[in-house]
């Protein structure tokens, strides 16, 4: 059994990443469109009266907000990306035409084309982390989560019927008492809190 490159949990399927961290690069790079478009609406800082004046009167136009510049010019890494794929296939360059958003919709679509190989590709790992990055970098603008987030408790322990670990990352959220895993619905109450603690010291130990 290998480990996933992403996460570093088992794997059974060999992959450089794991069913998980697969299926939420899918999710990110999908939603990517979508958030490049939402922060154009964040381009222009609040207005107020008063705030400038232009010519024969009236409010100056407000400047950009040029964090949002660059952080929309941080989503040429979805392309390029793309481009290296195609290169390591030894394909053609990929065919980027239009505006912005045009070329980020046939990246997003060239990358989850190629998913099946990617995620036996040695680079995996760091397309995962850099889209990661840049998906978190623009929910904190155009969708903050004000939640505490909860407290990580390790590895889900639970196997599947073929002896199969599962391996998800366990959360206790704010306000629960039970540790549920979302990847295999395991759930484990208070009561077998101890008991779990062991299993994944016992998991991280021979992993």
């Amino acid at each position: 059994m290998t480990t996933c490159t992403h996460c570093h949990t088992p794997d059974p399927t060999g992959s450089t990443l794991c069913i998980h961290c697969t299926a939420t690069l899918t999710e990110q790079l999908t939603a990517l469109p979508r958030m490049y478009a939402e922060l154009e609406q964040h381009l222009t800082p609040g207005s107020s009266s008063g705030q400038g004046r232009a010519g024969k009167g009236g409010p100056a136009p407000l400047p950009l907000r040029v964090d949002i510049l660059d952080m929309r010019a941080e989503f040429d890494t979805v392309s390029a990306w793309l481009s290296a794929v195609h290169d390591a296939r030894r394909l053609q360059g990929p065919r980027l035409a239009g505006d912005s958003l045009t070329r980020l919709h046939t990246a997003v679509a060239g990358l989850l084309a190629h998913m099946p190989w990617i995620v036996i590709w040695p680079h995996a790992h760091d397309l995962a982390q850099e889209i990661g990055d840049l998906h978190r970098n623009a929910a904190t603008v155009i969708d903050p989560d004000p939640r505490p987030r909860g407290r990580r408790i390790g590895h889900c322990p639970a196997a599947y019927e073929d002896g199969v670990l599962c391996g998800a990352v366990l959360t206790l959220r704010p306000g629960e008492q039970v540790v549920s895993c979302s990847w295999c619905s395991a759930s484990y109450p208070p009561a077998t809190w101890s008991a779990l603690k062991q299993l994944i010291d016992a998991d991280t130990a021979a992993a």
